[in-house]
Order: C-alpha cells, then sequence, then structure tokens
C-alpha cells in the first residue's frame, strides 16, 4: 500500500466526482471574462504580491485564466480533455484524479511564491503567465503514459498514437523550458511537477483495483481491436470492415447501449439498440 492508498483510505469520501466538468467550467467562464469583462480579468491572476496585501482570491481564481484566448482553441481544449480526464478518473478512481489535478494547481501556486520570493516586486505583473495550460499537458501526458497504444483523432481526422502525440508535446514543452527565461522555466516546472511526482510514486504499479479500473476502461474503448479475419473495424449492421474497403470510416453510437460500431452508411440511420 502507497501513501495514496493511505490518503484514499482517509480523505476518500471527499473526493469531488466528475471534477473535468468543474475545470471545463471554469475555462469557459475564463473565456467570457477575458473577452466581455477585459477590466476584471487583471483581477483574477495569481500575483503573490497582492495576496500578501489581501487580495486572497487570487490563490483559486487564477484557474478561471483560460489555457487559451482563441474560441476554436478552446472548443477543442473542451472536447479533448473531457475525454481525457474522465478516462482518467474511471481509471484510476475519483480520489487519485483528485490528487493529481490539485497537486499540479498547488504546486503552481507554491512555483509563483518561490518566485515571488526570489524575484520581489519584480514579479507584479507576471501573473497571467499562471494558467491552466501546463495542468492540461499533465493530463494528456498522464493519458499517454497510461495508454500509449491507445489512438487519438488528430483535427478529428488523422488516426496516431497517444504515445506519439506524448512525445510531441514532450519536445515542445522542453524547447519552451530551454527557450524561455527563469520565470518561464519555474512556471513550466511547477505546472508539471505533479506529473513527476505522480508517477515517480506509482512505479511499483497500481493497486489491484486501479488495475481492474485500467482494464475495464481499455476493453470499453477498444472492443473492435481483434476480429477473426485480422479486421479492427466491424460495421454491426452490414459486417463490413476496413479489408472489404479501405475507404470506409467506421465510429461508435454514442446513443446505442453497449459498444456497437457502425460504417459511414449506417452512422446515422441504424435503429439504435437499447
Amino acid at each position: 500500500m502507497n501513501w495514496l492508498d493511505k490518503l484514499e483510505k482517509k480523505f476518500g469520501r471527499f473526493a469531488i466526482p466528475n471534477l473535468t466538468m468543474y475545470l471545463i467550467g471554469a475555462y469557459i467562464i475564463g473565456f467570457g471574462i477575458y473577452y466581455f469583462l477585459p477590466g476584471l480579468f487583471k483581477w483574477l491572476t495569481l500575483e503573490p504580491y497582492f495576496i500578501l496585501k489581501g487580495q486572497v482570491w487570487r490563490v483559486i481564481s487564477w484557474v478561471l485564466v483560460p489555457p487559451s484566448g482563441s474560441l476554436i482553441s478552446i472548443i477543442f481544449i473542451v472536447l479533448l480533455y473531457y475525454s481525457l480526464g474522465t478516462a482518467l478518473e474511471r481509471a484510476w478512481g475519483t480520489f487519485r484524479y483528485n490528487v493529481y489535478i490539485f497537486s499540479g494547481i498547488l504546486f503552481t501556486v507554491i512555483g509563483a511564491f518561490a518566485l515571488y520570493f526570489i524575484a520581489g516586486t519584480g514579479m507584479i505583473g507576471y501573473g497571467g503567465l499562471f494558467s491552466t495550460y501546463y495542468i492540461n499537458m499533465s493530463i494528456f501526458l498522464a493519458f499517454a503514459v497510461s495508454y500509449p497504444d491507445m489512438e487519438l483523432l488528430l483535427y478529428f481526422i488523422i488516426p496516431i498514437k497517444m504515445k506519439w502525440m506524448a512525445i510531441v508535446y514532450a519536445v515542445f514543452i522542453l524547447y519552451d523550458f530551454i527557450a524561455g527565461n527563469f520565470i518561464s522555466r519555474v512556471t513550466i516546472a511547477a505546472s508539471l511537477l505533479n506529473f513527476v511526482v505522480f508517477f515517480l510514486s506509482t512505479k511499483k504499479g497500481y493497486s489491484p483495483k486501479q488495475q481492474m479500473r485500467k482494464k475495464k476502461y481499455q476493453k470499453q474503448s477498444r472492443p473492435h481491436m481483434t476480429y477473426s479475419n485480422g479486421a479492427r473495424h466491424r460495421c454491426a449492421v452490414c459486417g463490413r470492415t476496413e479489408l472489404d474497403d479501405p475507404n470506409l470510416e467506421f465510429r461508435f453510437c454514442s446513443k446505442c447501449n453497449g459498444n456497437y460500431e457502425y460504417c459511414q452508411d449506417h452512422l446515422f440511420t441504424h435503429e439504435h439498440v437499447k
């Protein structure tokens, strides 16, 4: 039993279910403030100087700072991280996922205060650098490490395995770390410290309960991986596979009760299984 198991026994009942939904809600609210109430936005950032002067709400309100100011990016982030975050919560359990997210937030706050105590008032005005961008990145990396061979549709079109996407993201992070100044480096390191600590502390493996959750999620997510003829996809209506026609596209139906996959000819015309 590792320290996470012990913590879960004591404090597991306080874990927040569906934490990803609250994060997404914060992004949407922050994005709205950024565009429609820009004067209020400056009061939300993580500024240790002003926190010590009594503006204590900034310890939490900086989470509203969106990871991107682009509407298209926000839509993409909401769709992607809802999927990744809820999947991690199902696989790890609500408590562990809570610990992972909140530790990322806590380490970011600690990093901001460490910078302030080093640089003093020279840090005033840099609060906008602290957002949930790298915390989102830590969610992506955690999912990639947990499910390296799972495929993601890049831009909803190009299938690519998570491990290759993670390598690309890691290269970008490393470049930002090397090319950035001292403040940027501390920001990146603090925001991703939860990823390092979490996986070093669990390197001996998950508990049987976590392993069961992970296998269950993999089974639900990839029921089509092997068919008798070697195909990976098969339409539940016509029975065609990608071996019959390489131009066929297959999707799962979210309205059917169970894991049913359909080709593009039957995705919108089939009778839903209840």
